[in-house]
């Protein structure tokens, strides 16, 4: 399923197709604007997105074997509701 699939479903209780895509695109953007300001997304009976930035950690290049730093990295986790399979 994609947001093309999720506009499709909406559109039946929207007046148009215009309208769900607007209402999809709406709830995305919300989405992502509270993570980008590190604030936790829950939506009660699914579940609940948050940033993190993981650590400094050494790696390596593969192809040569040189050591290298690898920098901090901004993330998003999801974690499923205790409650979507009861559903």
């Amino acid at each position: 399923m994609n947001k093309n699939d999720i506009a499709n479903s909406l559109a039946s209780l929207l007046s148009s197709k215009k309208e769900a895509d607007a209402a999809v695109d709406k709830v995305f953007d919300e989405i992502s604007k509270a993570l980008r300001n590190g604030e936790k997304v829950v939506i009660t009976g699914f579940g609940s997105f948050n940033m993190f930035v993981t650590q400094t950690k050494n790696g390596r290049n593969p192809k040569t074997g040189e050591k290298l730093m690898i920098p901090p990295m901004k993330k998003i986790r999801f974690k499923l509701s205790k409650d979507f399979f009861d559903k």
